[in-house]
């Protein structure tokens, strides 16, 4: 199961590349970030990436990209936001100058709600790949 990373208020495209290659540089997400590039603008060379899709799955997916997007967002400039989006509609927003702003306390907190949301996902996407064993029918008694 894919979760969705947009960017809002970014003032450089680039910033979603920086994004990607933060996400991909670490070891637990490796091989689970694929970026979606838009149709290319008239007048540029190339295709923009527009969304980020992070595969999650059972084991620690979830806390590794929550670590990784709150480090990245506070080490960034102005009024960008992250959002995630799961495959249920659910929306995950950083915005970086809150983060930024938060004390160890807070940031704990706020790390623990962005990792309990996601790992809400990934369970679902564990259940989802595994459906449940059938019931086996009971033994008969002799």
């Amino acid at each position: 199961m894919d979760v969705q990373i947009v960017l809002a208020g970014a003032a450089d495209p680039d910033e979603l590349v920086e994004l990607n290659d933060w996400l991909a540089g670490d070891p637990e997400l490796r091989g689970r970030v694929t970026p979606r590039h838009a149709p290319p603008r008239p007048g540029t060379l190339g295709p923009l990436i527009e969304l980020l899709l992070v595969a999650i799955g059972p084991g620690s997916t979830a806390a590794a990209l929550g670590a990784s997007l709150v480090t990245w967002i506070r080490g960034r400039r102005g009024q960008v936001s992250v959002i995630v989006t799961r495959p249920d509609g659910t929306t995950i927003t950083l915005d970086a100058k809150r983060v930024r702003d938060l004390d160890t306390a807070a940031l704990s907190a706020e790390l623990n709600r962005i990792v309990t949301l996601l790992a809400e996902a990934e369970r679902r996407a564990g259940t989802e790949e595994e459906p449940p064993p059938d019931d086996p029918e009971p033994p008969a008694h002799d």
